[in-house]
């Protein structure tokens, strides 16, 4: 009970070195890869979920834009392992750092925002000022839409990092409870288990969620500029 509430949440080190591009790094490996003709039902499975999350992202998108869809899956796969192998007990959840969101969130924003300056600059202009203005909030409303677009990698950056760091303390503290009242009263221990269970389930349905929303908001700026 002693134990540091935001310990899980600090970067590991081995030796002195931070080990967390090797926690990074991990998560691919663990994705099946079938050298026969004829795969088994996990790389089937695999597949199949791939084709549809890729089919519902690039539905909207024309030609150009879907020449993203390779790095958008990816995207997806590699957020949701890393949420997923998080859960695990003793481990460290790389998408809990604000910095590490950041570094995926501003280079995919920054390349969908220059795209759509570089194809379509007009209207690219076009989304600072909409159509029928008052002349006299023709300043005011450009500030607005050029904050607002400057926040949005945050945004996504943010989202990510809030909702992850939330299940993991609500199960850190649950899981104390537990702990702590398993000497006291067997009967709200089971209750609270029980409670830590169903919690867990609902972990493991915001990782993939997450994964799923951070993806589409990227694919969403993309088609915006595309």
């Amino acid at each position: 009970m002693n134990e540091n509430l935001f310990a899980s949440f600090i970067a590991p080190t081995i030796l002195g070195l931070p080990a967390a591009v090797l926690i990074i790094l991990f998560p691919p490996l663990l994705i099946p890869t079938s050298k026969y003709l004829i795969n088994n039902r996990l790389i089937t499975t695999q597949q199949w979920l791939i084709k549809l999350t890729s089919k519902q992202m690039m539905a909207v998108h024309n030609t150009k834009g879907r020449t993203w869809s390779l790095m958008l899956v990816s995207l997806i796969i590699f957020i949701a392992t890393t949420n997923l192998l998080g859960l695990l007990p003793h481990s460290f959840t790389p998408t809990t750092q604000l910095s590490m969101n950041l570094a995926m969130a501003i280079p995919l924003w920054a390349g969908a925002v220059i795209m759509g300056f570089r194809s379509k600059i007009k209207n690219a202009l076009a989304h600072f000022l909409p159509q029928g203005t008052p002349t006299p909030l023709i300043p005011m409303l450009v500030i607005i839409e050029t904050i607002s677009l400057l926040i949005q990698p945050m945004a996504l950056a943010v989202r990510l990092t809030a909702n992850i760091t939330a299940g993991h303390l609500l199960m850190h503290l649950i899981g104390s409870a537990t702990l702590a009242m398993s000497t006291i009263n067997l009967p709200s221990t089971l209750i609270i288990f029980t409670i830590l269970i169903l919690l867990t389930i609902l972990e493991i349905a915001v990782a993939l969620i997450q994964a799923y929303v951070f993806t589409l908001l990227v694919s969403l700026y993309l088609h915006d500029n595309t």
